[in-house]
């Protein structure tokens, strides 16, 4: 396995490199979690799978059922801001494309 490099931004983004980007499977809109590690040098990320069918429930670990709205009351209040801007976002860029698909 190729060890790559990448420089941490001075706002804390960095990207994941194209080759293990495709290698894994992520993509845009992807859900990713980051696990720190119990040393607190490693962080590991993973894709998740918040719902199968967000209309309807997901079963969780102990075999509740979970609705969507259920789950975005369970994040913090900063991963629930980041989910609103990420869809106002989403919702924003939908809104110009039927507005130039209509022109």
């Amino acid at each position: 396995m190729t060890k790559l490099y990448r420089i941490l931004g001075k706002r804390g983004r960095i990207t994941i490199p194209f080759e293990i980007r495709q290698r894994v499977g992520f993509s845009y809109n992807d859900v990713l979690s980051f696990t720190e590690s119990p040393d607190g040098r490693t962080v590991t990320v993973k894709r998740e799978k918040i719902c199968d069918n967000c209309s309807g429930t997901k079963e969780t670990e102990n075999g509740n059922e979970m609705t969507l709205e259920d789950f975005l009351d369970s994040l913090s209040a900063e991963q629930q801001r980041v989910a609103l801007v990420h869809l106002s976002v989403k919702w924003a860029e939908k809104e110009a494309g039927e507005q130039n698909a209509g022109a």
